[in-house]
Protein backbone atom coordinates (compact mmCIF):
# COMPACT_ATOMS: atom_id res chain seq x y z
CA UNK A 1 0.00 0.00 0.00
CA UNK A 2 2.95 2.43 0.96
CA UNK A 3 4.50 1.53 -2.86
CA UNK A 4 1.50 3.01 -4.24
CA UNK A 5 1.09 5.81 -2.17
CA UNK A 6 4.50 6.89 -3.19
CA UNK A 7 3.57 5.88 -6.92
CA UNK A 8 0.43 8.44 -7.12
CA UNK A 9 2.74 11.08 -5.08
CA UNK A 10 5.46 10.93 -7.41
CA UNK A 11 2.57 10.84 -10.26
CA UNK A 12 1.48 14.48 -9.68
CA UNK A 13 -2.10 13.64 -9.22
CA UNK A 14 -4.97 11.86 -10.05
CA UNK A 15 -4.51 10.14 -13.93
CA UNK A 16 -1.05 12.20 -13.70
CA UNK A 17 -2.71 15.52 -15.05
CA UNK A 18 -0.56 17.16 -12.13
CA UNK A 19 -3.48 19.14 -10.50
CA UNK A 20 -5.55 17.00 -8.67
CA UNK A 21 -4.46 16.21 -5.48
CA UNK A 22 -6.30 13.87 -3.09
CA UNK A 23 -6.66 15.37 0.29
CA UNK A 24 -9.61 13.50 1.45
CA UNK A 25 -10.40 13.42 4.90
CA UNK A 26 -6.78 14.99 5.76
CA UNK A 27 -6.10 17.07 8.45
CA UNK A 28 -4.71 20.33 6.93
CA UNK A 29 -5.35 23.08 9.18
CA UNK A 30 -3.42 26.06 8.47
CA UNK A 31 -2.20 25.03 5.43
CA UNK A 32 -0.70 27.54 3.10
CA UNK A 33 -1.91 26.62 -0.44
CA UNK A 34 -1.46 30.20 -1.97
CA UNK A 35 -1.24 30.70 -5.83
CA UNK A 36 -1.38 26.76 -6.04
CA UNK A 37 -2.79 25.23 -9.34
CA UNK A 38 -5.15 22.69 -7.33
CA UNK A 39 -7.78 21.94 -9.96
CA UNK A 40 -9.99 18.92 -9.77
CA UNK A 41 -8.84 18.59 -6.13
CA UNK A 42 -10.33 16.32 -3.96
CA UNK A 43 -11.14 17.90 -0.60
CA UNK A 44 -13.80 15.60 0.74
CA UNK A 45 -14.24 15.99 4.41
CA UNK A 46 -11.11 17.77 4.82
CA UNK A 47 -10.51 20.03 8.22
CA UNK A 48 -9.32 22.88 6.25
CA UNK A 49 -9.75 25.37 9.09
CA UNK A 50 -8.04 28.25 7.78
CA UNK A 51 -6.39 27.86 5.20
CA UNK A 52 -4.71 30.09 2.53
CA UNK A 53 -6.69 29.40 -1.33
CA UNK A 54 -5.36 32.69 -1.95
CA UNK A 55 -5.33 33.49 -6.20
CA UNK A 56 -5.55 29.57 -6.25
CA UNK A 57 -6.79 27.71 -8.90
CA UNK A 58 -9.84 25.28 -7.73
CA UNK A 59 -11.83 24.62 -10.78
CA UNK A 60 -13.65 21.78 -10.34
CA UNK A 61 -12.40 20.85 -7.05
CA UNK A 62 -14.61 18.53 -4.41
CA UNK A 63 -14.86 20.59 -0.59
CA UNK A 64 -17.79 17.88 -0.11
CA UNK A 65 -18.61 17.84 4.06
CA UNK A 66 -15.27 20.11 4.39
CA UNK A 67 -14.67 22.33 7.40
CA UNK A 68 -13.47 25.22 5.90
CA UNK A 69 -14.13 28.00 8.24
CA UNK A 70 -12.08 31.29 8.76
CA UNK A 71 -10.48 30.10 5.08
CA UNK A 72 -9.15 32.68 2.81
CA UNK A 73 -10.30 32.34 -0.46
CA UNK A 74 -9.50 35.79 -1.77
CA UNK A 75 -9.05 35.89 -5.78
CA UNK A 76 -9.21 32.21 -5.58
CA UNK A 77 -11.37 30.32 -9.06
CA UNK A 78 -13.73 28.16 -7.51
CA UNK A 79 -15.60 27.71 -10.74
CA UNK A 80 -17.53 24.75 -11.59
CA UNK A 81 -16.46 23.24 -7.38
CA UNK A 82 -18.87 20.82 -5.44
CA UNK A 83 -19.06 22.45 -2.34
CA UNK A 84 -22.30 20.09 -1.21
CA UNK A 85 -22.86 20.35 2.92
CA UNK A 86 -19.45 22.87 2.92
CA UNK A 87 -19.13 24.64 6.36
CA UNK A 88 -17.80 27.80 5.30
CA UNK A 89 -18.31 30.24 8.56
CA UNK A 90 -16.29 33.56 8.15
CA UNK A 91 -14.76 33.02 4.95
CA UNK A 92 -13.15 35.40 3.11
CA UNK A 93 -14.53 34.80 -0.66
CA UNK A 94 -13.99 38.36 -1.69
CA UNK A 95 -13.52 38.32 -5.30
CA UNK A 96 -13.58 34.74 -5.86
CA UNK A 97 -15.02 33.09 -9.15
CA UNK A 98 -17.69 30.91 -7.81
CA UNK A 99 -19.21 30.46 -11.17
CA UNK A 100 -21.72 27.25 -11.70
CA UNK A 101 -20.35 26.54 -8.08
CA UNK A 102 -22.55 23.81 -6.19
CA UNK A 103 -22.94 24.75 -2.60
CA UNK A 104 -26.20 23.43 -1.82
CA UNK A 105 -26.94 22.88 2.28
CA UNK A 106 -23.48 24.38 2.79
CA UNK A 107 -23.06 27.63 5.37
CA UNK A 108 -21.51 30.77 4.91
CA UNK A 109 -22.25 32.27 7.52
CA UNK A 110 -20.75 35.40 7.99
CA UNK A 111 -18.49 34.78 5.00
CA UNK A 112 -16.74 37.86 2.94
CA UNK A 113 -18.40 38.12 -0.14
CA UNK A 114 -17.64 41.46 -1.38
CA UNK A 115 -17.12 41.16 -4.88
CA UNK A 116 -17.36 37.51 -5.38
CA UNK A 117 -19.43 36.16 -8.64
CA UNK A 118 -22.26 33.49 -8.54
CA UNK A 119 -23.24 33.25 -11.64
CA UNK A 120 -25.58 30.47 -12.52
CA UNK A 121 -23.80 28.91 -8.77
CA UNK A 122 -26.56 26.24 -7.15
CA UNK A 123 -27.01 28.09 -3.55
CA UNK A 124 -30.46 27.46 -1.23
CA UNK A 125 -32.32 29.85 -1.27
CA UNK A 126 -32.25 30.43 2.77
CA UNK A 127 -28.46 30.74 2.16
CA UNK A 128 -28.79 33.09 -1.00
CA UNK A 129 -31.40 35.30 1.09
CA UNK A 130 -28.96 35.58 3.86
CA UNK A 131 -26.13 36.42 1.09
CA UNK A 132 -28.66 38.87 -0.34
CA UNK A 133 -28.78 41.02 2.73
CA UNK A 134 -25.09 42.23 2.51
CA UNK A 135 -24.02 41.65 -0.88
CA UNK A 136 -21.77 44.66 -2.62
CA UNK A 137 -18.84 44.67 -4.74
CA UNK A 138 -18.14 43.66 -8.23
CA UNK A 139 -15.95 40.94 -9.23
CA UNK A 140 -12.49 42.67 -10.81
CA UNK A 141 -11.52 39.66 -13.12
CA UNK A 142 -15.43 38.79 -15.10
CA UNK A 143 -16.22 42.26 -13.82
CA UNK A 144 -20.12 40.89 -12.30
CA UNK A 145 -22.02 42.69 -9.80
CA UNK A 146 -22.09 40.47 -6.57
CA UNK A 147 -25.84 41.56 -6.03
CA UNK A 148 -26.68 40.49 -9.59
CA UNK A 149 -24.70 37.47 -9.94
CA UNK A 150 -26.74 35.61 -6.71
CA UNK A 151 -29.96 37.28 -8.16
CA UNK A 152 -30.58 39.28 -5.14
CA UNK A 153 -33.58 42.40 -5.09
CA UNK A 154 -36.30 43.71 -3.71
CA UNK A 155 -39.18 42.06 -2.46
CA UNK A 156 -41.46 44.25 -4.63
CA UNK A 157 -39.34 43.08 -7.73
CA UNK A 158 -39.40 39.42 -6.51
CA UNK A 159 -43.01 39.44 -6.47
CA UNK A 160 -43.81 41.36 -9.97
CA UNK A 161 -41.30 38.75 -11.04
CA UNK A 162 -43.58 35.57 -10.67
CA UNK A 163 -46.57 35.57 -12.52
CA UNK A 164 -48.27 32.63 -10.00
CA UNK A 165 -47.97 34.98 -7.04
CA UNK A 166 -51.36 36.64 -6.25
CA UNK A 167 -49.51 39.60 -5.32
CA UNK A 168 -47.53 39.82 -8.77
CA UNK A 169 -48.84 41.30 -11.64
CA UNK A 170 -51.71 40.88 -12.52
CA UNK A 171 -53.88 40.84 -15.95
CA UNK A 172 -56.28 43.82 -16.72
CA UNK A 173 -60.27 43.04 -17.33
CA UNK A 174 -60.36 44.46 -20.42
CA UNK A 175 -56.92 42.39 -21.47
CA UNK A 176 -58.84 38.94 -20.25
CA UNK A 177 -62.03 39.68 -22.26
CA UNK A 178 -59.95 40.64 -25.61
CA UNK A 179 -58.48 37.64 -25.09
CA UNK A 180 -61.78 35.60 -24.64
CA UNK A 181 -63.30 37.17 -28.20
CA UNK A 182 -60.05 36.13 -30.09
CA UNK A 183 -60.59 32.63 -29.19
CA UNK A 184 -62.20 30.92 -32.08
CA UNK A 185 -65.85 29.77 -31.51
CA UNK A 186 -66.51 25.77 -31.88
CA UNK A 187 -69.59 25.36 -30.54
CA UNK A 188 -72.90 27.61 -30.16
Amino acid sequence: MADLNKYEAAAGGEFGNGTAQQYGEADLRGRDFHGEDLRRSNFTAADCRSCNFKDAKLQGAYFIKSVVPNANFENANLSDVLMDRAVLNDANLRNANLQRTILTRSDLGGADIYGADFTNALVDKTQQIALCRYADGTNTETGVETRKSLGCGSRRKFRESSPSNPEGPQVAEDEKKAFVKSMPVYRQ
